[in-house]
């Protein structure tokens, strides 16, 4: 079965009759579940499950839920989320091409895709063809309830199969797309019929367009793609080729111009030196410099090609709503050890692509920050934890004392700390106006990084301990020089002296078995060379630094999780960074992603009780 498509146009309709969902750049699939059987089938007709087999096994446990429900047929988009607004389509390519079944098998779990269904077009077996979108909805809905599945978009939530929800407010919808850097939104008429294969004027897809300004440096006379480039220095960059967009009568006025100037030919190909300017739209880049649906804009008559720089073609991938106000995008925050230069809008870029794994971490937590106003090149930074006076009112805040913490409970309050240059989040081991912890962070603190395998040795043997006592944790790097273990506790439930209790018994197990190399003393002058247990950290009105927050360093860390088999590979602190922590969550998923059910299943109860019982 063809699916329906939609129509794209540059504005919206509006009024009554419409209504508005998110559009995600994934793969359009019609997934079935019936009564022994799951099938997702690709607009082409390929078969999608051989790859994706988190589906079926998601269809096949939620199968013994829908006893008189199936089957069901979804029409959807299988995506990779980035956040609630976002798909990678680049990483589901990825997987798509993948053809051993152990890669396949491993990506499944590690990194799992997910089905986000926008209608219905069978339900209990009955053909919905003929009914109204608006109705369809109601009954997806409905459906989507029975197994509890999530009613948005989630990619923090297990479920492989979600729903995307329908909105009645365009131009709110549009704000969201902008904040989570969406690719756009599909308008829907209630009354519109699902008709198979059709491209429908019912169904309106509207873009979140950005738009970057380059040169042309040739054209193809064979396909007729014009290639982009823009000027790094004095180097031409490639940015990708772009064919469509411009009126018959200007596109033909362009390809005279450019027969005309050429400056060589490789037989296909007609190359000419920067000289014509052009601004392009498109929906994001492939590693920055491959442009994905590019479009023309317009010819830039006026502009000069020494306009067209890499930095203006960094800065105009990234679009923000104009609520956040971003001041200075291109001022340059790291200069690292490597020579690379992090710009502001690149960090914001970071906080916003982590900001689904990042956020959990500093969920009603009060918040302290560390700032560079002048960025790292600068020696100026403070902390703050008081929110100062012009802090916006959609940012949370909790008074404690005399200090009005900052809640970092949505990407908005994210976005907003980036734009402030807030480098580094660190919060408390409790939750907001409650006084037990909710978990324990054990800090394992290297003399320097150059000794950063005393971290890796004293992280194994702490997974050892913890596995004898059938005790979960997730391990991650510092961002600075070390590593640290997060262990989730049942909230409201133990002390300060309870997990003291706990973390001085491993203290003392450390040091014991391995005197030559760990040791509990503050002072740095008396460690001799040795890693610092560092259990103090964890106690009241102490900080940790949040899981992918950058550090204020050199090499622009990043504090990254870490899945235990990685301590067996010959690792270095200065392998993650903010430049490749968001792609190791879409190639090797997030290590936290199942740190509430560890939560839920810790017998940390019996581990207290005996260590209440034989205490010394």
């Amino acid at each position: 079965m063809k699916p329906m498509l939609p129509t794209y146009k540059s504005d919206p309709p509006l009024g009554e009759p419409w209504s508005y969902e998110v559009k995600y750049d994934g793969f359009r699939g019609i997934l079935t579940i019936g009564e022994s059987h799951t099938e997702l089938l690709s607009r082409n007709n390929k078969q999608l499950l051989p790859n994706f087999p988190e589906i079926q096994r998601y269809a096949d446990s939620i199968r013994p839920m829908l006893d008189g429900y199936l089957p069901v047929k979804l029409d959807g988009e299988l995506t990779w989320l980035v956040n609630p607004c976002k798909s990678d389509f680049m990483h589901l390519q990825w997987r798509g091409r993948l053809g051993n079944s152990e890669a396949i098998e491993n990506a499944s779990y590690d990194s799992p895709a997910i089905f986000l269904a926008f209608d219905l077009i069978e339900y209990k077996g009955q053909n919905l063809l003929n009914t109204a979108y608006s109705e369809r909805k109601k009954l997806l809905k409905e459906f989507i309830r029975i197994p509890g599945m999530p009613e948005s978009p989630d990619p923090s939530d297990s479920a492989c199969i979600q729903y995307i929800p329908a909105f009645r407010d365009f131009h709110a919808l549009m704000d969201m797309v902008i904040l989570y850097d969406g690719e756009g939104i599909v308008a829907k008429h209630g009354a519109s019929l699902w008709e198979a294969g059709r491209r429908t004027q019912e169904w309106i897809k509207v873009k979140n367009w950005r738009t970057v300004s380059c040169f042309i440096t040739g054209l193809n006379t064979v396909n007729g793609y014009f290639s982009l480039g823009v000027y790094r220095g004095s180097d031409i960059i490639s940015v990708g080729q772009v064919k469509n967009g411009l009126p018959s009568h200007e596109r033909d006025i362009l390809e005279q111009v450019i027969k005309s100037n050429a400056a060589g030919s490789d037989g296909a190909s007609l190359f000419i030196h920067p000289s014509i300017c052009v601004s392009v739209h498109f929906l994001h880049s492939y590693d920055e410099s491959e442009l994905r649906e590019p479009k023309f804009h317009k010819i830039l008559v006026e502009a000069q090609p020494s306009q067209c720089t890499w930095e203006a073609f960094i800065e105009g991938q990234f679009t923000f709503p104009e609520n956040l106000k971003m001041t200075s995008p291109d001022k340059p925050i790291w200069n690292t050890d490597n020579g690379c230069t992090i710009t502001k809008i690149e960090y914001l870029q970071y906080l916003r692509d982590i900001s689904s794994w990042m956020l959990p971490g500093l969920y009603n937590k009060a918040l302290t920050t560390i700032r560079y106003p002048h960025g790292l090149m600068s020696e100026e930074r403070f902390y703050q934890k008081n929110a100062p006076e012009y802090t916006p009112s959609f940012v949370d805040t909790f008074k404690e004392g005399d200090i009005s913490y900052i809640l970092c409970n949505d990407i908005q309050s994210l976005l907003w700390l980036g734009n402030q240059l807030a480098i580094e989040f660190h919060a408390p081991f409790l939750s907001a106006g409650k006084n037990m912890p909710d978990e324990i962070v054990l800090d394992l603190d290297p003399p320097s990084s150059a000794s950063f395998p005393l971290a890796v040795k004293a992280a194994a043997a702490i997974k050892g301990f913890l596995d004898s006592i059938s005790i979960s944790g997730v391990l991650k790097t510092s961002g600075n020089k070390g590593l640290q273990i997060h262990i989730p506790i049942p909230a409201d439930t133990y002390s300060w002296s309870d997990t003291r209790l706990f973390t001085d018994f491993l203290a003392d197990y450390l040091l014991n078995a391995f005197p030559d190399d760990f040791t509990i003393e503050r002072m740095k002058k008396n460690r001799h060379g040795k890693l610092y247990l560092d259990f103090v950290q964890h106690g009241e009105g102490k900080t940790i630094i949040v899981p992918y927050s950058a550090r204020g360093n050199s090499f622009a860390g990043a504090a990254t999780p870490l899945y235990w088999e990685e301590l067996e590979n010959e690792i270095a602190i200065e392998d993650f960074t903010i430049r490749n922590a968001a792609k190791r969550v879409r190639s090797q998923g997030c290590p936290f992603r199942h740190y509430e059910e560890y939560r839920a299943n810790q017998p940390f109860q019996e581990v207290i009780s005996f260590l209440n019982k034989h205490k010394k």
